[in-house]
């Protein structure tokens, strides 16, 4: 059995890996992989985890663990800040962004299910 981050994840189980490379919240990166990834420094990300944008998983030894959602999030921050805006409003755009297309995703969802719902009722 190997350990990655806090998750024990058994070799020889395909099933179980498979769903780890499809869950975008798995925290699948160290601060290295995702630095080099995202083409910043890990004071970059350390300066996120400061500001509450993203709070990385920790590894059974303390080290920091990132998902495919935060690189994503994290990505917005730099785009955000290489284009002048400050830290702390990248941070707060960027949840509010976050915020939106959540609500957005809910509203999708209850529509379908009202659309579904009066299709299935009997007309008169």
């Amino acid at each position: 059995m190997a350990e990655t981050g806090d998750h024990p994840v058994q070799q020889d189980d395909p099933a179980a890996l498979e769903d780890k490379f499809d869950d975008e919240d798995y925290p699948a990166y160290s601060m290295g992989r995702a630095a080099e990834m995202l083409g910043v420094t890990p004071a970059f990300l350390r300066s996120l985890d400061t500001a509450r944008l993203i709070v990385p998983q920790r590894s059974s030894g303390g080290h920091r663990r990132y998902s495919r959602y935060q690189l994503r999030l994290a990505q917005r921050a730099r785009d955000l800040i290489d284009q002048g805006t400050p830290l702390e409003a990248a941070c707060r755009i960027i949840i509010l962004e976050d915020q939106l297309a959540e609500a957005q995703r809910i509203n999708a969802r209850l529509r379908q299910d009202r659309l579904e719902g009066e299709a299935s009722r009997p007309r008169d």
